[in-house]
């Protein structure tokens, strides 16, 4: 009786078989990546934004009784903070300047950040005013092309006097 010898392990097709499956997934991986990549620039920019809109709504809430103080605030105008009276206002006029030098410090291209106070609004006697700040900029998504997009983030609140 011959002895019938068994014959174990992988053909060469099947290795090429799980080499090109193996790199399929790879490539998949480093696509992944490159999204990841993207997406956490994004929420850099984002984060760094939200914060300091945030803080400057903060500011304004703080100082509610004088929120109207706060209307107009551009950071790209040159005579940004200068219309607030520093002597009559020295709170709203120093929150504008650090505000300012805030939104500047992001060095986000072409990032500018405004305040809006709107007049009183109804119900009058609550003495409310609806605050929105915003703030935009060009934003840069990386990918084999640099491709530059405008980003907005806007806040609103209502405040009142005490």
């Amino acid at each position: 009786m011959k002895a019938m010898l068994k014959e174990s392990g992988f053909s060469m097709i099947e290795g090429m078989l799980a080499a090109v499956i193996f790199t399929v997934g790879l490539l998949a991986l480093s696509g992944m990546q490159a999204v990841a990549l993207v997406k956490n620039v994004d929420a850099n920019e984002l984060t760094r934004v939200s914060t300091i809109a945030s803080d400057i709504l903060e500011r304004i809430q703080f100082n509610r009784r004088n929120a109207i103080a706060y209307n107009g605030i551009d950071t790209q105008n040159a005579t940004n903070c200068s219309g607030i009276n520093a002597t009559a206002q020295p709170m709203a006029s120093g929150d504008c300047l650090l505000w300012d030098t805030l939104v500047d410090g992001t060095l986000l291209e072409n990032v500018r950040g405004t305040v809006t106070v709107s007049n009183v609004i109804e119900p009058a006697v609550l003495g409310q005013r609806n605050v929105t700040v915003t703030i935009t900029w060009v934003g840069s998504q990386k990918s084999e092309q640099t491709v530059k997009r405008n980003r907005t983030l806007t806040l609103q609140r209502v405040v009142a006097p005490e």
